[in-house]
């Protein structure tokens, strides 16, 4: 199978994933390889992402690997067959790899939790307020490119506003809520949107007030994408430049616990919704 050119986020979790079961059975590169017929530099291309595998291959590995998690090998098959190309593809090209890659995971998630103390999570955010954010970017971003980022950013919302939406937890700091990264009118409007994503039944807001004693976790923003399975969980830090993936099990588990400690000091939902609609009155 010829190299791919480009890598995806996806494609490159795949052999990640694949490499894991390698290395759980206790297995060099060059053996793998040998039980596949094969040598070890197709077995790297496999396993950094840089050549496909087919259906075929992976049962093939997670047989002579001892791997017995029937819905993992199941999701590492869809992820190898996978021909998805989805609304995101249209910005390859014009915007950086990570910002397609994240739409790509988000399409493919269970679930979603986030986590933002300094802005509104990008799923909530309206064009204004996506235009203010990326506006404050340095180097500044030609009008062009920021109208992508802002377009690309609202053509997220599907996995929340689609037809099949997943559910969604956002956990927001008082400050997020309170700072104005556009004007006032603006501002109001940003709120009372969130406001109207609270009342899906899938869709659940909580607030971490100012007035809060002992809460020292305001450095642990994060995105949340649950995978298929427990093992194909990503977490995130978003940048100015995209996000930055995190799969490792043990940072996993670590964000788990995290956002596990954050949202039980956050206010119940009602509660939570009461307060954004007394911030949006004083605007």
């Amino acid at each position: 199978m010829a190299r791919r050119a480009q890598v995806t986020a996806r494609q490159a979790r795949l052999g990640a994933e694949l490499r894991k079961l390698r290395e759980a059975a206790g297995l060099k590169g060059r053996e793998a390889a040998a039980l596949l017929g094969t040598d070890s530099a197709q077995m790297s291309q496999i396993e950094f992402g840089t050549a496909g595998v087919s259906e075929a291959r992976v049962r093939q590995l997670a047989a002579h690997y001892s791997c017995t998690d029937a819905e993992l090998i199941g999701a590492l098959v869809d992820m190898a067959t996978d021909r998805t190309r989805g609304w995101w593809e249209e910005y390859r090209g014009l915007l950086p790899s990570s910002f397609l890659d994240l739409a790509e995971l988000e399409h493919h998630g269970a679930y979603r939790l986030d986590v933002e103390f300094l802005h509104v999570p990008g799923l909530f955010q309206t064009e204004d307020y996506a235009r203010a954010v990326f506006s404050y970017r340095v180097p500044e971003l030609p009008d062009a490119d920021l109208e992508l980022r802002v377009r690309h950013r609202t053509a997220r919302k599907a996995i929340i506003m689609g037809p099949a939406p997943v559910p969604y937890t956002a956990v927001i700091h008082e400050a997020a809520l309170r700072i104005r990264a556009c004007d006032r009118a603006a501002m109001r409007a940003q709120l009372i949107r969130i406001l109207e994503f609270a009342t899906e039944r899938h869709i659940t807001v909580r607030v971490i007030p100012f007035d809060l004693d002992r809460f020292a976790g305001a450095t642990n923003a994060m995105m949340y994408v649950g995978g298929v399975v427990p093992k194909l969980d990503t977490a995130l830090r978003d940048g100015p430049q995209g996000a930055g993936f995190i799969d490792s099990e043990a940072q996993l588990g670590a964000f788990r616990t995290l956002f596990r400690k954050v949202e039980s000091v956050s206010l119940e939902p009602d509660p939570s919704r009461n307060f954004i609609h007394r911030l949006a009155k004083e605007l």
